[in-house]
């Protein structure tokens, strides 16, 4: 059996809208009370009163607060951001033989460093993330190697984080969740110990570019 704390926080959790609101303290919580307050009777198994489920907001509030002090406070230096363009993403299968093919590949571009080049390697398949100008090298390079998808048109934005950034829980949802609001999808993300990289349509660059300058440098 779960506690009252417990069922409120799970209903919030995988509600957008009323994490956002309770985080920055928006929320009425005697009328949200009123409205949870059978859900949260059925994850309790028991009756309860509107006012436990009040408090209960409360003390949810100000640790969502709390977090989100801290991980606005990362952004007090105002970051860098870098934008690429002319980016494209390939999706391969994992096999015994595609190791081998990065390996020669990485040789032959890894002295020129106008090119954008990030690689990651899932459990069943690996995403390769490029300059389009690269595009002949792959498609000779990995022609045997079986594509799942080709994406074209990619941009790149990436923030320059404080070393802070890796023990900092949320960081990388808060960012996420501003592009989210605004209904810019992402294509993907790569992340070092201080770059975080989204990629994404060339078509949302700037307007993601606006979006998380303004995210960043909100105190």
């Amino acid at each position: 059996m779960i506690t009252i704390a417990e069922a409120v926080e799970e209903l919030v959790r995988y509600s957008p809208l009323l994490e956002e609101g309770i985080s920055k303290n928006i929320i009425n919580y005697s009328s949200l009370a009123r409205l949870i307050k059978a859900d949260v009777e059925e994850k309790v198994f028991k009756t309860i009163k509107t006012g436990a489920i009040i408090m209960a907001l409360k003390r949810l509030s100000k640790r969502k607060y709390s977090k989100e002090k801290d991980v606005r406070a990362i952004f007090k230096q105002n970051p860098d951001m870098i934008v690429r363009s002319n980016l494209m993403e390939y999706t391969l299968v994992n096999s015994d033989t595609l190791i081998d093919k990065h390996r020669h590949f990485f040789e032959k571009i890894h002295k020129n460093h106008k090119y954008f080049f990030i690689i990651t390697q899932g459990v069943f398949e690996t995403a390769i993330i490029l300059s389009q100008d690269l595009k002949p090298l792959v498609e000779q390079n990995f022609k045997e190697e079986k594509i799942i998808s080709i994406e074209e048109s990619l941009s790149a934005i990436t923030i320059q984080l404080p070393t802070i950034n890796v023990t900092t829980p949320g960081l990388y949802g808060y960012i996420l969740k501003a592009l989210g609001w605004e209904g810019i999808n992402v294509i993907e993300v790569a992340s070092t110990y201080t770059e975080f990289t989204i990629i994404l349509k060339e078509a949302d660059v700037d307007r993601a570019f606006s979006v998380l300058k303004k995210t960043i440098s909100h105190r």
